[in-house]
């Protein structure tokens, strides 16, 4: 029932001899004319201080794609580094929403290898009105709780009442402290992203030391919500069975359910006739596996799984820090849009002999 057709890479350092260039975390947008438009991050490495996003576009359905630029020169005058993920809205306007890192200390990463605490940071948020070659912003989001910081997963989702959701995480700061616990949330925005005041519980089960974070969500054609989280054991340092929640009334989640894979990040998309495709980074087995379901009611229910990509095995074992396991990590953060023609287009991000790409599949669903 799922057929990969064809693949390549959207973006690979030309010249790896000569200077180190990764990518990593890609979001992917399709116009409907057929121009696809891609952001990504690029850096020395994964917590490197240059590490930033850019943006690429492709007009031949994706098999080729034009060099890199940076998504923004960012205004700030203290050394940071940014990460945002780029989506359409209904009225073709790009935005683009993620964090500024502040980087104070040019000897330290992102997070603190003793408790997994985040750097400092501002929730960012820029909008493009010609398909990403220019951008207003960064505006500061003053999100609705404490995290200290945020997860920079996921794109802005616009539903079908004109809400705008910001799914993500909350995470602790520096030092460890967490008011709010480590927690899967959604932003809220009921005026296009200029005020964020509330947040929607996706996920919380911090009281068991168990951490939702990599969420996917999307809205199903009758309305529901559906989350997918990756479920990360701090206790053991390992990952749990992959989770999903399906909201109702778009405000309040059910419970926390298994959906049959052992995976971590894991995205999905919705096909439009009651079935979804998952993409997720298989713990248990090397390779970026994809699996079919279908929403009956609550229930999650598999069709097919397939192996779209087996470079790599890549798991956290809990023999280090989760910071370092974390960092460690060679391929993931599928983004994915269906296409004209019925196919689906994913790109992600792997480690292919050292160097950090980002790579496109083509699948075709029966």
């Amino acid at each position: 029932m799922i057929e990969c057709r064809a693949t390549g890479l959207v973006y690979r350092n030309p010249k790896p001899h000569l200077r180190a260039i990764h990518a990593w975390h890609p979001s992917l947008v399709q116009f409907d004319d057929g121009e696809l438009v891609i952001s990504f991050d690029l850096g020395q490495a994964v917590e490197s201080l240059d590490y930033r996003s850019y943006i690429s576009r492709s007009t031949d359905g994706g098999q080729t794609w034009a060099s890199p630029i940076p998504l923004f020169d960012d205004p700030s005058q203290l050394p940071a580094s940014h990460s945002v993920r780029i989506s359409k809205v209904g009225d073709g306007t790009l935005v683009a929403m993620g964090g500024r890192f502040y980087r104070d200390d040019p000897e330290e990463g992102l997070t603190n290898r003793a408790n997994l605490g985040y750097v400092p940071m501002d929730l960012i948020l820029l909008r493009s009105r010609d398909r990403g070659r220019s951008w207003s912003g960064p505006e500061v989001v003053e999100p609705p709780l404490v995290g200290p910081a945020f997860e920079t997963c996921h794109s802005v989702v616009e539903l079908g009442d004109g809400r705008w959701l910001w799914p993500t995480s909350t995470w602790k700061g520096w030092n460890g402290e967490a008011p709010n616990g480590m927690k899967c949330v959604a932003l809220v925005s009921h005026d296009r992203g200029k005020t964020w005041p509330e947040y929607l519980d996706i996920m919380d089960g911090y009281r068991d030391q168990l951490i939702y974070w990599e969420v996917s969500l999307v809205q199903l054609p009758d309305g529901r919500l559906l989350a997918v989280c990756w479920v990360f054991n701090e206790k053991t340092g390992r990952s749990e069975p992959n989770a999903y929640a399906i909201s109702a009334d778009g405000r309040l989640f059910s419970s926390p359910r298994p959906i049959g894979t052992h995976g971590q990040t894991a995205k999905c998309l919705s096909l439009g006739d009651g079935r979804v495709l998952c993409l997720y980074r298989r713990d248990d087995k090397p390779g970026l596996w994809a699996q079919l379901a279908r929403i009956d009611g609550d229930r999650w229910i598999n069709l097919e799984e397939t192996s779209l990509w087996q470079g790599a095995a890549s798991g956290m074992t809990g023999q280090g820090t989760a910071s370092d396991e974390v960092s460690a990590l060679k391929f993931g953060y599928p983004s994915m849009v269906r296409l004209a023609d019925g196919g689906v287009l994913a790109v992600f991000w792997c480690c292919e002999e050292c160097i950090h790409n980002i790579r496109w599949v083509r699948l075709r669903m029966a």
